[in-house]
C-alpha cells in the first residue's frame, strides 16, 4: 500500500514500544510525510524518535484544553496549508488510583478524566481539525481495546472510556461521511506499552491471549501498524464507522 503523497499526523507518541510509533513506522515506509503531537512530559524522549522519523512537524497539544486544539489547528493550517489526509488518535489516560481499585468506586474526577482524555479528545480533535481532513477526504483512526466490550479484570474505568470511544466512532463517521471522511477504530490486543503498564497483572492478560487466542499469540506493534496502514489507504475507501480487532482472533472466542 503506498502512502506517497500523503500527510498523517499521529497523535500519542511516546517511544518506540508505543502502538503509535507502530503505526508511524509503517506510514514511513509506505511513504507519507508524518507529524506528531506531545504534552511536555514526554517530549524529551518522543522528539528524537518523530525526528528520525522524518516528521516536518512536531507541535504540542494537551488535548484536555481547547485552546491547544485550537492552536494545532492553526498549526496545520500555516504548516501544511490546512490540508492533510492522515488523522491517528493513539491517547488515552485514567488517574492510577482509579485503575487500581473496584470500578464501581471510582471517583467523579477520576471518571471525568478518563472519558474528557480517552474518548471526548477524539471529538475535539477531529471537529477542529475536519476542514483539514475534509479537503482530502482523509481517515481517522483510533485505538480502542476489548475492555470496551467485555469485563477485562482490572481494566476498570478504561474499559467505559474505551467504550465511549468506539461509539464514539460510529457517531463521528455518521457526522463526517458525508464530508468525505472516514472513521474508524482499530481494537488492539494487549501490548507492553507505556499505557499498559498502568494496568495491574497485565502480564496474566498477555499469557489469556497465547493460550486461548485462535493464533495462539500475542500481537505486536507492527501488526497495528499494517492495518492502520490499510484503513489509512485508499483501500479501505468504503470503511467506516468500523471496529476492527487485531487481537489473533481472541474477540470472536467464547468459553
Amino acid at each position: 500500500m503506498n502512502l506517497k503523497g500523503k500527510r498523517a499526523l499521529i497523535m500519542g507518541l511516546a517511544n518506540e514500544r508505543s502502538i503509535a510509533f507502530g503505526i508511524a513506522k509503517a506510514f514511513k515506509e509506505a511513504g507519507a510525510e508524518l507529524g506528531f503531537t506531545y504534552i511536555d512530559a514526554i517530549e524529551k524522549r518522543m522528539r528524537p524518535i518523530a525526528e528520525e522519523l522524518g516528521a516536518t512537524l512536531i507541535t504540542p497539544c494537551d488535548v484536555s484544553k481547547d485552546e491547544d486544539i485550537s492552536k494545532l489547528a492553526s498549526t496545520i493550517q500555516d504548516k501544511w496549508q490546512n490540508k492533510f489526509d492522515i488523522l491517528v488518535h493513539s491517547l488515552a489516560y485514567a488517574e492510577r488510583e482509579d485503575l487500581e481499585k473496584e470500578f464501581v468506586f471510582t471517583s467523579r474526577k477520576g471518571f471525568a478524566t478518563a472519558l474528557d482524555i480517552s474518548a471526548y479528545s477524539l471529538v475535539a480533535v477531529t471537529a477542529a481539525l475536519l476542514p483539514a481532513l475534509e479537503a482530502s477526504k482523509g481517515s481517522v483512526i483510533t485505538l480502542s481495546y476489548y475492555g470496551a466490550e467485555r469485563v477485562v479484570p482490572n481494566y476498570n474505568v478504561m474499559g467505559v472510556a474505551k467504550a465511549a470511544l468506539e461509539a464514539s466512532t460510529r457517531y463521528l463517521a455518521a457526522d463526517c461521511g458525508a464530508r468525505g471522511v472516514r472513521v474508524n477504530a482499530i481494537s488492539a490486543g494487549p501490548i507492553r506499552t507505556l499505557a499498559a503498564s498502568g494496568v495491574k497483572d497485565f502480564r496474566s492478560i498477555l499469557t489469556k491471549i497465547e493460550t486461548a487466542a485462535p493464533l495462539r499469540r500475542n500481537i505486536t506493534i507492527e501488526d497495528v501498524g499494517q492495518t492502520a496502514l490499510f484503513l489509512a489507504s485508499d483501500s479501505s475507501r468504503g470503511i467506516t464507522g468500523e471496529i476492527m480487532h487485531v487481537d489473533s482472533g481472541y474477540n470472536i472466542m467464547g468459553l
